[in-house]
């Protein structure tokens, strides 16, 4: 997949796309829904298949202080859009430019003129332009004034009412995993770098990955099952554990991370990139008397994921 950051520097390989529009955060069955209505016209008219997108996220850019609500960062937005097989990533700089531009200009300058689209496929509540001023309706008649086609998806939903990402952040506050991964279509996931930690997993006899989820929405706190992709490095692969998402109370430390204890596996990937799945929630956080019984309850926590995870693909 190739990421294009700058609509007014698109090589001519880049353009005459099919591309879905919207923020895509979580990348669930909604937001799946309308790609898919871009694959098969990517298909039927032999084209790139393409997703626009803003980052920061435009609530990001315009409340700053507000709390973290991503579901996902934007390097975990690219890795599975590409898993599901889109070719161009129009990840737009979402900045004081972009922002200023009133609805019909967006079109012109961005879609038309930019990023040359040939056809654009957005959700029934979309929103665009300076103040959110245009909506799906009004980009359809730019579209026909301007040279690209329009289609517009009905909203999805699924037994329980409509998809959407704030349902998601709810199941995921309340640790409903398998919930979160119903509406996803895949298993919430956390990307990131592997970060020094203070080493305490290690002396323990649990040496972990540790990764920031600053800027996302917060998960239950806990130790959670989990999967994990190695996604850069020699240690490259798929592999199983159990993970602790919280402030350690133990240790006194208050700035929530994930820490992740990998089955079966030796090896130093501080620096590289890796995806946790987040599977099962096992327990909450708790603060122990001691060591020992710290130790005891992370050895119960492993033989509790292990079981877990022997039946999840």
């Amino acid at each position: 997949m190739q990421i294009i950051r700058d609509y007014q520097f698109v090589d001519s390989t880049h353009r005459g796309a099919i591309a879905a529009i919207g923020n895509f955060d979580g990348v669930h069955l909604g937001h799946q829904a309308v790609i898919d209505i871009a694959r098969q016209e990517s298909i039927r008219q032999n084209a790139p298949l393409g997703v626009m997108t803003f980052e920061p996220h435009p609530r990001q850019y315009f409340a700053p202080d507000a709390p973290a609500f991503r579901l996902m960062s934007a390097e975990a937005r690219a890795n599975q859009l590409d898993k599901i097989g889109v070719n161009m990533l129009y990840e737009m700089n979402f900045n004081n430019t972009l922002s200023s531009l009133p609805a019909r200009d967006f079109a012109q300058t961005v879609i038309a003129d930019g990023l040359g689209l040939k056809h654009v496929v957005v959700g029934a509540d979309f929103h665009f332009g300076k103040g959110r001023d245009g909506n799906a309706q009004d980009l359809e008649i730019f579209g026909k004034e301007m040279g690209f086609r329009v289609t517009v998806s009905d909203l999805i939903e699924d037994g329980e009412g409509e998809l959407s990402s704030t349902s998601i952040r709810q199941a995921l506050t309340e640790g409903r995993t398998r919930d979160a991964a119903r509406m996803l279509g895949h298993w919430h996931r956390i990307d990131g770098e592997v970060i020094p930690g203070e080493q305490r997993g290690r002396e323990l006899g649990f040496p972990t990955a540790n990764m920031s989820i600053d800027g996302l929405h917060q998960p239950k706190l806990g130790v959670y099952a989990v999967k994990l992709d190695i996604l850069s490095g020699p240690f490259t692969g798929n592999y199983i554990g159990a993970a602790s998402m919280g402030v350690r109370p133990m240790f006194g430390e208050n700035k929530p991370n994930l820490e992740t204890y990998i089955f079966d596996f030796e090896g130093d990937i501080y620096g590289e990139h890796v995806s946790v799945a987040l599977i099962e929630y096992l327990r909450p956080e708790v603060k122990f008397e001691g060591l020992e019984k710290l130790i005891m309850q992370m050895k119960d926590d492993c033989v509790k994921a292990r079981e877990i995870l022997k039946n999840v693909d």
